[in-house]
């Protein structure tokens, strides 16, 4: 082939892609207009519906899934990211539990969310409405494409997913099984789309090309995949960093109340966006906590990076390099620092951390209250693992990410966060003098 044949075999090529994702975008926006209108009870029954499909078909879906964990094992894919990817019978259970937890949820269109009356007469409504069609780019965990659909299903608006390549056997079996709830509940098909190609051009075109179809792209995925979104994105962002969570142990805090929550918010599950990365010790219980929290943490299987103070306190502690304060590891692997109070450990938070979630353990009322209201965190805690740091365990049902950034939505993305809504405004034959 000639290299003006290869020009043209590539341009032809992209060419029909550009077509395909504008092809997406016009059906998503159709059925979107469809979803608006639709009974609360026809969306449960999808999600139900779909539910049921994913117990039919588990066999399937596993099966799809060991063919991605086996080509991610041949790519190197690291342990924390086949954890990631890795689906069970527990967990795959515990994805059709959410569809129908996500199903007992209130609906949130048509809410009124606010109601007043003007001295003229005028009656005022802000409506909770759906935003439209959602873009959502993800990346390794195929629980994702079942938590989406069914988020966006449930708040009215229509979806286009894309996921990452690694999952892709496991996201086309999940897939087809929301579209069996779509079509039993007699929804439109094209309510919840997969791309269907893994060509990174195709998240190009849909950052770019589509914001006719498009109202916003919500991005859930590593510091690249987040960095490329907002640099590349003509549409909304709902944006979604890395998951920099920090806990810090007070002078207040009860030792083994310190020990217990900093290895379930550490290890847990090491690879989730709400793991703890890096914890912070007050120096003035150095003597009696640090060494057995480091130890704690070193039994329960994770490597600790310190500062001299924490290697000095276990010789099993290996020295941090500065790269690894604001680093997430996904791993089992953390960071330890000895900070003088809270007012360094706020600032520590404040350069290093992501806006994400933060925790402080401590009997001290009055340092808990100063940590929550001065530290602008999506999430902060006390006395609690940042691993709850999900929208499940906030009873939302489910989430599609924790969003960090300040406009439109913060911290777990659950059905509410995908609304906007409307100003519905009643008269008597009123005219504005």
């Amino acid at each position: 082939m000639t290299m003006a044949e290869r020009h043209l075999a590539k341009t032809s090529s992209g060419d029909r892609l550009h077509g395909q994702m504008l092809l997406l975008g016009r059906r998503a926006r159709q059925a979107a207009e469809l979803l608006g209108r639709a009974s609360t009870d026809s969306k449960n029954v999808a999600l139900r519906a779909a539910a049921q499909a994913l117990r039919t078909s588990a066999d399937d879906i596993l099966s799809a899934n060991e063919i991605d964990l086996a080509n991610g094992r041949k790519r190197d894919l690291s342990a924390a990211m086949l954890d990631r990817l890795a689906l069970t019978p527990e967990r795959l259970d515990g994805i059709a539990m959410s569809l129908e937890d996500i199903a007992e949820l209130a609906d949130p269109i048509g809410d009124i969310m606010a109601e007043w009356q003007r001295p003229n007469g005028l009656i005022i409504q802000r409506v909770r409405v759906p935003l439209g069609v959602i873009g959502i780019i993800y990346e390794s965990r195929p629980n994702v494409t079942a938590d989406a659909g069914a988020l966006c299903l449930k708040s009215g608006n229509a979806v286009i997913l894309r996921g990452g390549s690694e999952a892709v056997e496991s996201n086309t079996a999940i897939h087809a099984c929301l579209v069996q709830g779509l079509t039993a509940a007699g929804l439109p098909e094209t309510a919840i789309q997969r791309v269907p190609t893994q060509d990174r051009e195709a998240v190009g075109i849909l950052l770019r090309d589509m914001a006719e179809f498009v109202d916003i792209v919500v991005p859930r995925g590593g510091k690249n995949l987040i960095a490329r979104v907002q640099a590349d994105a003509r549409v909304p962002v709902m944006g979604h960093l890395e998951g920099l969570c920090h806990t810090y142990i007070h002078s207040g805090a009860d030792v083994d109340m310190a020990c217990e929550v900093s290895v379930n918010a550490k290890m847990r599950r090491t690879g989730i966006c709400g793991a703890t990365e890096t914890i912070l010790v007050d120096e003035a219980i150095v003597d009696t906590h640090l060494g057995p929290v480091v130890a704690s943490l070193i039994d329960a299987g994770c490597e600790v990076r310190g500062d001299p103070r924490t290697q000095a306190a276990d010789t099993r502690v290996k020295p941090a390099a500065e790269s690894d304060w604001g680093h997430e590891f996904l791993d089992s692997i953390v960071a330890v620092r000895v900070v003088d109070d809270l007012d360094q450990a706020l600032d520590y938070i404040r350069r290093y951390g992501s806006g994400h979630t933060d925790a402080i353990i401590t009997a001290d009322a009055v340092a808990a209250e100063r940590f929550l209201n001065e530290l602008d965190s999506a999430i902060v805690m006390h006395n609690a693992s940042t691993q709850y740091a999900d929208g499940g365990e906030f009873g939302m049902g489910a989430e599609i990410g924790i969003a960090t950034g300040r406009i439109h939505a913060r911290g777990p993305v659950g059905v509410e966060q995908l609304t906007s809504y409307k100003y519905v405004v009643r008269g008597t034959g009123q005219t504005r003098p």
